[in-house]
């Protein structure tokens, strides 16, 4: 019996995944770091934070879980504590990117439309304080997940591999859990980027007005300014679009089914739920990545100098 095509697809797609990954997020951290890129240090830092989280996410989710339990079998990290431990550092590290471009986005909204509270909220410590925090709330929200598995054999009095226990998939409490965490992520984070993004272009749009109003109407220079303000429009759509389209899968499969053969114990199941959930992983995971895309390419990278 051959393997299903998601897993073939999966087997190429997680190892290309981690070799553009790791570099491409170590050279983003390492660039912005130096401070070099014209940018302000709020969105630095930010960009930092989100490289970082991306970075773990290859790290932790693609190389150390995907890859090893489709190649390499280290037994190592097979030990079922080591496995617990791998299961809540990918759920910490997944809420901790996807809530640092919530703040990100948060963080452009209040500089842009709430001018008041720019100098007060938009400054290097209160980026450091919000990073900080969404990091200890992530980790305590995943520690739960370490209890949500058991071994999946005990061999020479040594537990090997992770499934998620029958309590799990079948306890009010656990179902309870698992409707908490798909709400808080990325159902919330999907609800907030969207409104903070209509209201930030809804006040672009407002001020373009204005300008135009002011502008002399024989005046047929173009005005870079609005230019600059609708890429930056554009950007934004497309860093939710983005995030939205990519999460979409993943938010299906959470709400209606339990996760199945996460850790490829029957490398031949090929049911339409599985498929799915397969699916959803690869591009939940691309979507972390793909975002770095978008920021890093020339034309975004300048448009987000105007939201400095």
């Amino acid at each position: 019996m051959g393997y299903p095509a998601v897993y073939d697809i999966a087997a190429v797609f997680y190892p290309t995944l981690v070799a553009i990954g790791v570099p491409v997020n170590l050279t983003a951290i390492v660039i912005l770091s130096r401070g070099k890129c014209g940018l302000s240090r709020c969105i630095t830092r930010y960009l930092v934070g989100m490289a970082t989280a991306d970075l773990m996410v290859v790290i932790v989710v693609a190389f150390v879980e995907q890859v090893n339990y489709i190649y390499t079998y280290s037994r190592y990290l097979l030990i079922t504590p080591v496995c617990a431990l791998t299961v809540v550092l990918r759920n910490v590290t997944m809420d901790s990117s996807v809530w640092f471009t919530v703040s990100f986005t948060f963080d452009r909204f209040i500089a842009i439309c709430c001018r008041k509270l720019r100098e007060r909220y938009c400054t290097e410590g209160t980026v450091t304080v919000v990073i900080v925090t969404v990091v200890i709330v992530s980790c305590g929200k995943c520690v739960p997940f370490y209890f949500a598995v058991e071994p999946y054999a005990i061999i020479d009095n040594t537990p090997w591999r992770c499934v998620f226990t029958l309590e799990y998939a079948t306890s009010p409490v656990w179902k309870i859990f698992e409707l908490l965490d798909s709400i808080l992520t990325p159902l919330l984070p999907i609800g907030l980027i969207l409104v903070f993004n209509v209201l930030t272009v809804r006040h672009i749009i407002a001020a373009n007005r204005v300008r135009r109003g002011l502008r002399n109407n024989g005046d047929n220079q173009k005005d870079t300014e609005v230019e600059n303000r609708r890429k930056s429009m554009i950007l934004l759509f497309a860093i939710s679009a983005n995030f939205i389209l990519f999460w979409m899968p993943y938010v299906a499969r959470s709400l209606k089914w339990q996760s199945q053969n996460y850790f490829y114990q029957d490398r031949h199941l090929n049911s339409p739920v599985y498929i799915l959930q397969q699916f959803g992983y690869m591009l939940q995971i691309l979507s972390f990545q793909k975002e770095q895309a978008v920021i890093w390419s020339p034309g975004p990278r300048a448009w987000l100098n105007w939201l400095v």
